[in-house]
C-alpha cells in the first residue's frame, strides 16, 4: 500500500512510518517540517489543517490509506477537530484511521461514563486534554460518507519496546491483571498496521499491552503517566 501518516515527526506518527516502512509499504510522511532518509519514505512539508494542500498530496501520491497522529498539549480542541476533518480522503475514496485519545473510551464497569470524566483514570489537571478525543471521535461520526476508524490507544502511552503482541478491544478501556492500561507507542503502530492491512469491523477500538505468551486477537503474531500521553507532530 501507500500510507500517508500526517503527524509524521510525533511520537507515534514517526513509529507508525517506521513500521509502515518495515512492512514494505510506500509511506508518505507528511508534517511542517519534515525529514526521513529511508529510501522508501517520501517526506512532505505540509500543515494539516491546509485541507486543499493535504488533499493535493493524497492525490497525487494516490495514497491508499491516511494515519492522523496528530495531538496537541495543552488542550487544542479547535485545532484537533479541524484536523481530524476527512473530507478530503473520502472526496478520493480514502481510508482513515485517527490516532486519538483514552478519553473517548468508556469506563471499565461503568460503560456510561467517559474514561474523560473518570478521576480514576484522569487527573482534574488533564480532563480537558483528554475531553478532546470525545471531541475528535464525535467529528469523526459526522463524516458518515467517509471510510475512517478511530483507535483509542490506553491510559499510558510511551515510548518502548516494539514485542509486536497486544490485546485489541472495542470502546471500553482494557486494563491489565495489575490494573494497568499501557502500551508502548511501537507497539501501537503495529496495531496501526494491522488494522490497515487487515481492517477489523468496529469504527472505534483500543489496544493494549500484551504479555508475551498471548499474542494479539488471542492468536499467534509475531510480525518479524497515568493518563494517554498527549503529543503534536511537526
Amino acid at each position: 500500500m501507500t500510507v500517508a501518516v500526517l503527524g509524521a515527526t510525533g511520537m507515534v506518527g514517526c513509529r507508525v512510518v517506521a513500521e509502515a516502512s518495515r512492512r514494505g509499504h510506500r509511506v508518505l510522511a507528511l508534517s511542517r517540517k519534515p525529514a526521513n532518509e529511508d529510501p522508501g519514505v517520501t517526506p512532505v512539508a505540509v500543515d494539516v489543517n491546509d485541507v486543499a494542500a493535504v488533499g493535493e498530496s493524497l492525490a497525487g501520491a494516490a495514497a491508499d490509506a491516511v494515519v492522523l497522529t496528530v495531538r496537541t498539549f495543552p488542550a487544542d480542541e479547535e485545532f484537533l477537530v479541524a484536523a481530524t476533518r476527512t473530507d478530503a480522503a473520502a472526496r478520493l475514496g480514502i481510508r482513515v484511521l485517527v490516532v486519538g485519545g483514552a478519553g473517548a473510551l468508556r469506563s471499565p464497569g461503568t460503560p456510561d461514563l467517559p474514561v474523560a470524566d473518570n478521576p480514576v483514570y484522569v487527573p482534574a489537571e488533564y480532563r480537558d486534554v483528554a475531553a478532546v478525543g470525545i471531541a475528535q471521535l464525535r467529528t469523526c461520526g459526522t463524516h458518515s460518507g467517509a471510510d475512517w476508524v478511530y483507535l483509542s490507544p490506553p491510559a499510558r502511552l510511551e515510548p518502548g519496546v516494539r514485542t509486536g503482541r497486544y490485546r485489541r478491544g472495542t470502546d471500553t478501556l482494557l486494563l491489565g491483571p495489575d490494573g494497568e492500561s499501557r502500551i508502548s507507542a511501537e507497539d501501537l503502530a503495529v496495531a496501526v498496521l494491522d488494522e490497515l492491512e487487515t481492517p477489523g469491523v468496529e469504527r472505534h477500538f483500543t489496544v493494549m499491552q500484551q504479555r508475551q505468551e498471548v499474542a494479539c486477537h488471542g492468536q499467534p503474531h509475531t510480525p518479524d503517566r497515568s493518563l494517554h500521553e498527549e503529543y503534536r507532530g511537526d
